[in-house]
């Protein structure tokens, strides 16, 4: 099963609807509130969790700067929601089957979802 790192703008909501459905989800404002990005990606890389974020600079540290991480990152670009929307989301693409998020650059956006190999 996959896991999860939420970022600190993930909210709280959603890393509760997740748990619930049994999913092991760590959340950076629960336990590391206001670290840099770098060092959430060093976490996620060495637990193996899919960092799940609103911030687009998780684009910039994997593809430009090159950090060595292939968990995979699922970045939200969607604007006014509910705070449970986006694991609404995840839970209807995982529950496809269609889709994997471990070693992919994942953005899901209002009307798309675009993949990237990491």
């Amino acid at each position: 099963m996959i896991k999860f790192l939420a970022n600190e703008n993930v909210p709280f909501a959603t890393v509760r609807e997740l748990r619930n459905n049994g999913f092991d989800v760590f959340s950076i404002s629960e336990n590391f509130p206001s670290i840099k990005d770098e060092a959430v990606v060093l976490f996620a890389s060495a637990e193996n969790r899919v960092i799940i974020t609103f911030d687009r600079d998780y684009g910039e540290l994997v593809f430009k700067k090159r950090l060595n991480f292939t968990a995979g990152v699922i970045y939200f670009r969607i604007q006014s929601f509910l705070p449970e929307k986006p694991a609404e989301i995840l839970l209807r693409l995982i529950s496809t089957g269609n889709i994997r998020f471990e070693g992919y650059f994942t953005v899901i956006g209002e009307n798309h979802i675009r993949q990237r190999k990491i």
